[in-house]
């Protein structure tokens, strides 16, 4: 049976340090934007008797499908940012006005959202810069069933810090991969203690922060 999911208010930060007149408001705003579109998008396909999106798809194209919709979301209810109009560009939230057209290949002044099934917040970039950096954990049901009594897709952390490039570590893919880079650990520690939101134990965060 599909289920909607709620956010859950309280387990947000009662008071966390938002750049660019962000509010909790907003993010939980965003979140529920994307749980809304999961239940009806899974209610119409179950009645069609097809898998659900979140089995559907591959888990790199369901981490930047919600990456891409949280974007969205806190674009229309933050008072302050916009899309970056630039296909790629960095970062994905813009401060409005600041950049011509609200397109900018690569700045600062902006907000990148990224989205990882991976607790603690480490997640691949194309390169370390200063940056504020959101990320998004969430947790999907693969294992129950009958798959349609899955549970619904959820947010487990959020976290939003600025880091810099030192930060990061490099991440050397060899002659035919893409080179990244990933927050080292104190860039982790960094992040994870400017928590947003976060649905889980916190001692079962650090462990996954610090191994």
């Amino acid at each position: 049976m599909i289920t909607r999911q709620e956010v859950y208010q309280e387990r947000f930060n009662p008071a966390p340090s938002l750049p660019y007149n962000l509010r909790t408001l907003d993010f939980q705003s965003a979140m529920q934007d994307v749980y809304d579109f999961f239940y009806d998008v899974n209610l119409h396909l179950q009645d069609k008797r097809l898998p659900r999106l979140d089995d559907m798809l591959r888990a790199a194209n369901l981490s930047g499908t919600i990456s891409d919709m949280i974007t969205e979301s806190l674009a229309k209810h933050s008072r302050s940012l916009v899309v970056n109009a630039y296909h790629n560009g960095h970062p994905d939230l813009l401060v409005r006005g600041v950049y011509p057209n609200d397109t900018v290949k690569a700045g600062e002044e902006g907000v990148e959202i990224k989205s990882t099934r991976k607790p603690g917040g480490a997640v691949d970039t194309h390169g370390g810069r200063k940056q504020w950096m959101c990320v998004f954990v969430y947790e999907i049901d693969s294992e129950t069933e009958p798959a349609q009594d899955r549970r619904p897709m959820l947010f487990r952390e959020v976290y939003l810090a600025q880091v810099e490039p030192d930060d990061f570590r490099r991440n050397e893919r060899g002659a035919l991969g893409t080179r990244t880079s990933t927050l080292d650990r104190d860039g982790v520690a960094k992040l994870r203690r400017s928590w947003l939101y976060l649905d889980r134990d916190r001692d079962r965060v650090q462990d996954a922060t610090t191994s």
